[in-house]
């Protein structure tokens, strides 16, 4: 399955995901949930999760190393800190919390599938590549981090 490894980048898995979600959702009986809450629930996980993947990129800006995630081999700075300092992966939860908050907009039990088929498949087909071309690169200093870092949270 390596054919699939760092193929698709995260944001448009996350489109497609989410697309899924709401044909799902189209198709499934829905939770019934008051308008309201609903609408403020998914709009609070999303705006964390937003915030969360956003705090990644600038992390990634600040030092000067790539934020492109399917080219790993072109990072020049191993990002320790920040929110690197709580999560080895945040815009990827950052986009998983998003697909949480849509599926609590959709109201749906069978769209809560969709964000762990994100995690599942970024977890395979992305994580772990980049992991691979981190530890090829900044070697015992990636091997320290991961130790002390989790990978989600």
């Amino acid at each position: 399955m390596k054919a699939l490894e760092l193929k698709i980048p995260p944001p448009l898995v996350a489109i497609i995901v989410a697309g899924t979600m709401w044909g799902a959702a189209l198709v499934a009986p829905l939770i019934e949930v008051p308008t309201v809450i609903r609408l403020v629930v998914a709009a609070l996980i999303g705006v964390v999760g937003l915030g969360v993947a956003v705090s990644g990129a600038i992390s990634f800006r600040r030092a000067q190393t790539t934020t492109n995630p399917m080219k790993p081999e072109k990072a020049s700075s191993l990002v320790t800190t920040g929110i690197f300092g709580f999560t080895r992966n945040p815009m990827y939860i950052g986009l998983a919390l998003v697909l949480v908050g849509w599926a609590g907009f959709l109201s749906s039990a069978w769209a809560l599938i969709g964000p762990i088929v994100f995690v599942a498949y970024i977890g395979r087909f992305q994580i772990a590549p980049e992991e691979r071309a981190l530890s090829a690169m900044f070697g015992a200093a990636y091997s320290a981090y991961k130790a002390k870092v989790r990978r989600w949270l």
